[in-house]
């Protein structure tokens, strides 16, 4: 910072009184009034003036590191291709790409007439541009594409946008043949769109004024919006709808689900404006998920075990009394997903913690692809077609760069298409990995992934990022990231706590961390921090954690519980105002939220238990380390306010003179910024961040 700025002070957010009661207990919230009663609109000039002071205090914080989050950004932006292209692949006649043009935020999507044989690297002049997103992003601070879907017959294309990062999108329907887009526009859209078989209707879903997907609708094309027929209503505000079309292409699947239970229904795509025939009706604790292949359904349930089965139902029935078997699930082997193909189905399991895909043929047969390395992450690619003896899978380590393979099911071979290219360098053999065991304070072992140098030694005085999310049985893959060179580069080793709350183990993991067991989740990530230094990979102190969302809120909570073992802090998008948000029936995902966290307006038990850990709420007069805290005015997951609320509070309570900081994002939701390097400008500021915190640099 150069002599003549005058730092910008700490802002101090007015205290108003505010208090409500539940269950006997009263409690007092005065920054409850930066949540503007107006919400999804943010118009309150207090509200607005206090998020731009911490924006500005933010910034004249960073000032000073401003040189050297351009350094990081640099060197993580020279790790991207600047014109880099996805794996062709192919869809009936056509192959379709996505690619960026040198140096684009956005991609642009493109397609060309199938050959016989392999696809080739390149169209050379045969391309067709299906959609230009830098075009449709131009004068947006925030863009993101939802829907993309080709028509059956290849001349229609229905695709999606949000501007604002409310995740509200507005669905368009572009005729490839001549580039206009159709006067069918549709409002408030969420997730994919499903074409009717013959290409005279799509149908999709859209959200309420409280941003739940909740109705299916099909819309005529020509035909005026407001005229839309609703396929299906879900009026259970814990449930959320989505909606699909089935491998074979034959149905379209409408699933609507809470956290712990769903139901589905099928239509045939032939006759898209049929009643939806549902398969098996909603109970409680009872998990599916349907799809068809040609002559039967294939269906992954958790009926008999909580890791799941696949069973099928030939015909044209579904019902679970037509339901037969074909993999069991069990405590060691945890049934994720599944594709359907005409002759196979790939399952996408876990065994023990490790990641692996299963083929089973229509004979029964069982066979693994065989993987480069034990410990990966690995998931289903782009399989477009549904007769194809060739599965594309995407996969990666801790080590190893993405990469898509192509494996030919008749011959076992597994043929790597493409690996990320690091334009800068990369050196696979300068790096080791490895999969350890934490004792957790209850006898649970915790599975800890690392990365470091070769040459980073692991003496205690090594600094450490440890990463962690804990909720919705949502499992930290061991995977590769380019940002993070820029910390192994600097001597730091990277570290991912597999702790519950997640499913990395499987089903019971995730049961392990919700509701009345959601302490495990804390506590496994700090014992799990606590026997890392034990073993010499860190010291107290020079470990810098991360999450966002919910792990956000495990930030906040472990934060409460140890501050003294941290270095640095990010959250992001936090989730730390849990009791408030759980009493708020008005809010977008309470309802749906109960079955994670509890219901506290009914059960005071669970008012006591959410009270007891949620970080806002925790907040005392002490030192805290550093932290950087980061919200989207638009989020609709974790609203603004919560974020905000808890770095008022936070500002006023802590001791000592770590900084705190708190960048909101004025135009963008709960992924942050959206393009393809100002996402990465937004790491290389968190590292920074820890960088500086850590005392690595100025």
């Amino acid at each position: 910072m150069s002599e003549d700025q005058t730092p910008v002070e700490p802002p101090v957010a007015d205290r108003r009184p505010h208090s409500y009661s539940h269950h006997g207990v009263t409690i007092e919230d005065p920054y409850h009034w930066l949540k503007d009663p107006g919400y999804p609109q943010v118009d309150d000039p207090d509200i607005l003036a206090y998020l731009e002071a911490e924006n500005a205090y933010f910034e004249s914080v960073m000032a000073p590191r401003r040189a050297l989050v351009e350094t990081l950004f640099e060197e993580i932006k020279a790790r991207q291709k600047p014109d880099d292209s996805g794996v062709p692949f192919k869809d009936g006649d056509w192959r379709y790409q996505w690619r960026f043009e040198e140096g684009g935020q956005y991609r642009i999507w493109q397609r060309w007439p199938a050959r016989d044989g392999e696809a080739p690297d390149s169209p050379g002049e045969n391309a067709e541009i299906l959609l230009n997103e830098p075009e449709l992003a131009a004068g947006h601070e925030y863009f993101r594409l939802g829907a993309l879907s080709v028509s059956h017959g290849g001349d229609l294309l229905a695709y999606s946008t949000d501007t604002d990062g409310s995740e509200r999108y507005r669905l368009f329907v572009k005729d490839l043949t001549t580039g206009e887009l159709l006067e069918d526009v549709i409002e408030n859209t969420l997730g994919g769109a499903v074409w009717a078989a013959d290409d005279s209707a799509l149908l999709y879903v859209v959200v309420d004024e409280n941003w739940r997907p909740y109705q299916v609708r099909r819309h005529v094309l020509g035909q005026p919006v407001e005229s839309d027929s609703v396929v299906y209503e879900e009026h259970d505000p814990g449930f959320f709808v989505r909606l699909s079309e089935s491998a074979s292409e034959q149905y379209i699947l409408i699933h609507t689900a809470g956290h712990t239970s769903s139901e589905a229904y099928v239509v045939p795509a032939d006759a898209s404006d049929a009643e939806p025939l549902p398969v098996a009706p909603r109970r409680a604790d009872h998990e599916y998920f349907v799809d068809h292949q040609e002559d039967r359904f294939v269906i992954r349930t958790n009926d008999r075990h909580r890791n799941f089965r696949l069973v099928t139902a030939a015909g044209d029935d579904p019902s679970e009394d037509n339901w037969v078997s074909l993999l069991e699930g069990s405590a060691e082997l945890y049934i994720r997903g599944f594709d359907v193909f005409a002759d196979f189905i790939a399952v996408v399991e876990r065994t023990n913690g490790l990641n692996a895909i299963r083929l089973i043929g229509r004979d029964g047969t069982n066979s693994h692809v065989e993987l480069p390395e034990t410990v990966c992450s690995v998931g289903l690619g782009d399989n477009a077609e549904f007769r194809t003896r060739t599965l594309r899978l995407e996969y990666s380590s801790m080590i190893t760069p993405p990469t898509v393979f192509d494996y030919r099911v008749d011959s076992g071979e597994l043929k790597a298409l493409k690996v990320r290219e690091i334009p800068s360098g990369y050196a696979k053999e300068q790096y080791l990995t490895e999969r350890l065991m934490a004792p957790s304070r209850d006898g649970a072992e915790i599975p800890v992934s690392l990365v470091r140098r070769k040459d980073t030694p692991a003496n205690g005085g090594t600094p450490l990022y440890l990463y962690g999310y804990g909720a919705y049985g949502f499992a930290l893959p061991p995977s590769f990231s380019t940002s993070r060179l820029s910390l192994l580069d600097r001597g730091f080793i990277f570290a991912i706590a597999h702790i519950r709350g997640g499913d990395d183990l499987g089903y019971h993991w995730y049961e392990a961390g919700k509701l009345d067991r959601r302490a495990n989740t804390f506590n496994d990530f700090v014992d799990v921090a606590r026997f890392l230094i034990d073993a010499g990979y860190a010291g107290k102190g020079r470990i810098a954690i991360a999450g966002g969302s919910a792990g956000g809120e495990l930030m906040g909570a472990v934060v409460n519980q140890a501050p003294e073992l941290w270095g640095a802090v990010a959250a992001h998008v936090p989730f730390v105002d849990v009791l408030n948000t759980m009493l708020d029936e008005s809010l977008p995902l309470t309802p749906t939220e109960w079955p994670e966290w509890g219901n506290p307006i009914e059960d005071k038990a669970a008012f006591e238990l959410i009270r007891s850990y949620s970080p806002y709420d925790q907040l005392v007069a002490r030192e805290y380390p550093p932290m950087l805290v980061t919200a989207g005015l638009n989020d609709p997951r974790v609203t603004y306010w919560e974020p905000a609320k808890y770095v008022a509070r936070l500002r006023r309570l802590k001791t000592g003179a770590s900084p705190l900081l708190l960048k909101t994002n004025m135009g963008a939701g709960h992924g942050g910024r959206s393009g393809r390097y100002d996402s990465l400008y937004e790491v290389a500021e968190e590292y920074a961040f820890m960088l500086w915190s850590l005392g690595l640099a100025d």
